[in-house]
């Protein structure tokens, strides 16, 4: 069982709720001769069957009266039929109050249901459980004498929110009048929402087996209330169970405190009755001149508060708009020199950014690799050994240099005296193929004409 009730809505002090089942094929006939019947003598006001567009296999009843002759009722019933039984229909029934819910009122559901569970053209029965089989609600229903089938009813009843489960031990074997169900000693406003569940004298133990996973137990010859599930906060078991109930046909003062004392608490409301109540107040239809007249008005009324702040708001748009367009031709006034000069903001590089230029980094420098290595390809390949070098004025770095013989500074060259008969001359003997010879001629040849050009 849950333990939390934050997710759900807190059932009104002014709502009476209840869910049950018919097993008749036509409950809409019942109910609109009750209705009638209860119009004619003066029961209710006024009853309406406003149709359910959206869904057609649904039948809703409306119906009005004033409950102690001044608070003002209003309750709506809703058959939706059952898929699984062809003639079976569930019935939802919530009335709101102008005030709080007093529990000597008259019971709405004898008010939409014939009281003595059957009428005219009416062959099945309307106050079965809406999804235990075998449950009733005016009646004493038997616990199973299985244990374990025990055990699955209670919890499968602990679960439906919409009533109120009582489950009672008999201490010894009552007589015709003990077997009478306790809910016709209720008030008027919970016999219709009391499901008495009975255990016999020898159950005593199965059936605590089977509350205990609710985690309450049931006393010889008491009664306990299962608790909503989910429970509301403060929920204490031991205020809801009773240690004795007599059987004798006595009002059981102790066990009405207790049930009145439950349907108090500030219990979850279920979903369905949720939406149930949201479908009353927001699509009701039954209504009088007066209640007519003021919706009217209140609809008046807000439509004039909508069209006030409309108009203000277009104020408002319009004030902001010619502000803006004074702006805007005083700075087009302005001449450009007096303006302002604004930087552009430093711009924070993106992680894309930064990774875009670092990629372009990389391209340029592996680009200035290729472009170096071409160039050093086309440099002239170095001498190999033993190749004479030229220097800077087409002289050789080998033998024959300036410094050593056969230079132009040695003897035998241009610049030092000659003899006819050197053997280093041009014509000497065994100079002709020395490469020697040959480059200091040239040597020779080259300094002669640059200083013939320079006298």
């Amino acid at each position: 069982m849950s333990n939390s009730a934050t997710d759900h809505a807190t059932v009104p002090q002014t709502l009476w709720a209840a869910r049950g089942r018919h097993t008749g094929p036509a409950p809409e006939d019942v109910v609109r001769r009750t209705l009638r019947r209860h119009k004619e003598t003066g029961d209710i006001d006024d009853f309406a069957e406003p149709p359910v567009p959206e869904d057609p296999a649904r039948r809703v009843f409306e119906a009005r009266w004033r409950a102690a002759g001044t608070v003002t009722v209003r309750a709506r019933l809703t058959l939706v039929p059952r898929e699984s039984r062809p003639h079976g229909h569930e019935w939802r029934l919530v009335a709101e109050a102008e005030r709080p819910w007093d529990d000597a009122w008259p019971s709405p559901a004898t008010l939409f249901w014939p009281e003595d569970g059957s009428g005219e053209g009416d062959d099945g029965s309307w106050d079965r459980h809406a999804t235990v089989a075998g449950l009733h609600f005016r009646q004493v229903n038997a616990l199973p004498a299985d244990d374990k089938e025990m055990r699955r009813r209670l919890r499968e009843a602990a679960r439906e929110a919409w009533c109120v489960n009582l489950v009672v031990h008999e201490a010894m074997t009552p007589d015709e009048q003990g077997r009478l169900p306790l809910a016709r000693l209720l008030p008027p406003g919970l016999r219709h929402r009391v499901v008495e569940h009975r255990a016999a004298p020898q159950q005593l133990r199965g059936v605590n087996w089977a509350l205990k996973d609710l985690g309450v137990e049931v006393p010889r010859g008491g009664a306990v209330l299962l608790p909503p599930d989910p429970a509301p906060e403060g929920y204490d078991r031991r205020e809801h169970s009773v240690r004795n109930v007599f059987l004798d046909g006595s009002e059981p003062a102790e066990l009405i405190a207790a049930v009145r004392h439950f349907t108090t608490l500030p219990r979850p409301l279920p979903r369905d009755a949720e939406e149930a109540l949201t479908d009353l107040r927001e699509n009701w239809t039954l209504l009088t001149v007066q209640e007519e007249l003021e919706r009217e008005r209140g609809l008046v009324t807000m439509y004039a508060e909508a069209l006030e702040a409309m108009t203000k708001s277009r104020d408002l748009y319009k004030h902001a708009a010619e502000q803006a367009l004074e702006a805007l031709a005083a700075y087009r006034d302005v001449p450009v020199s007096v303006l302002p000069q604004q930087r552009p903001a430093a711009r924070t590089p993106t992680a894309l950014q930064q990774l875009t230029r670092t990629f372009e980094r990389l391209k340029l420098t592996a680009k200035g690799r290729r472009e170096a290595e071409p160039a050093a390809d086309a440099s002239p390949d170095p001498a190999p050994p033993g190749t004479p070098a030229e220097g800077p004025r087409g002289e050789t770095d080998g033998p024959g240099t300036p410094d050593g013989p056969g230079t132009a500074g040695g003897p035998g060259t241009a610049g030092g005296p000659r003899s006819a008969d050197s053997p280093d001359e041009a014509g000497g003997p065994g100079k002709a193929d020395s490469p020697d010879a040959a480059g200091s001629r040239g040597t020779a040849g080259v300094r002669g004409r640059a200083d013939g050009r320079s006298s």
